[in-house]
């Protein structure tokens, strides 16, 4: 807990990439007690949830909790389905690196740990200036699930809505990178890539870690990301 934080408690969730670790580092700055939600949705890439157990550790969360909620039988996106490739450059319009309803079912999972740890808020990393045109990182999105959260919960229906927090929402990317360094986030130990190899290195090239790369570049700040190719604007 840094200085000065109240002892209030907070559930954040925490994928293993350098958004949510700067967003878990936040949220150490802001409240007394950070609770780490992960979840195993059946992403392909798996490397993500050793990741996550890496920067829970580092940041010293009260609790780190792994969910298992498969949503690879839903399929339809590159993220989930072995039959769709993660692609290798930018493409128009919502990618298919977009998991259906993957924020809302996060976000519910969140919100039912967070009324049983009468946490006060829920920590997202969702931004909605440096990245690939999901839905549900839109401010409008959160703004909506934030009024679902105080009709739908004990704690909002006796006036103690669960807050949702989304620090990063408009923030570019290399801001996001200048921040987390100020508060000690060692990237070393985060993992972007949509497509890393059993290893868990990075691939280079999908969008991920394309906005990572770059962050990197314009923050000044060095990338300790081991990337298999050069990731490239």
């Amino acid at each position: 807990m840094c200085p000065g934080a109240d002892t209030t408690r907070a559930v954040v969730l925490l994928s293993g990439g350098l958004d949510s670790a700067t967003t878990l580092a936040i949220a150490r700055a802001e409240v007394g007690a950070c609770y780490a939600l992960t979840v195993d949705y059946g992403q392909r890439h798996r490397a993500e949830l050793d990741a996550a157990r890496r920067v829970a550790r580092a940041l010293g969360v009260a609790d780190h909790r792994i969910a298992r909620f498969d949503l690879s039988w839903i399929g339809g996106s590159a993220l989930t389905d072995p039959g769709i490739a993660v692609p290798d450059h930018p493409s128009a319009g919502i990618p298919v690196t977009y998991v259906p309803a993957r924020n809302t079912i996060f976000l519910a999972l969140a919100l039912g740990w967070a009324e049983v740890l009468n946490a006060e808020a829920i920590y997202i990393g969702a931004n909605a200036i440096d990245y690939s045109g999901y839905p549900d990182c839109r401010p409008e999105y959160l703004e909506a699930f934030g009024r679902l959260a105080a009709l739908a919960t004990r704690a909002g229906v006796e006036g103690r809505p669960t807050r949702i927090r989304a620090p990063l929402l408009e923030l570019p990317k290399a801001e996001i990178i200048k921040t987390g360094a100020r508060l000690g986030v060692d990237f070393g130990l985060t993992l972007s890539c949509y497509d890393p190899d059993d290893g868990g290195r990075a691939c280079g090239v999908c969008d991920s870690c394309r906005l990572r790369a770059e962050g990197f570049r314009a923050a000044g700040v060095a990338d300790p990301t081991h990337y298999r190719a050069t990731a490239s604007a």
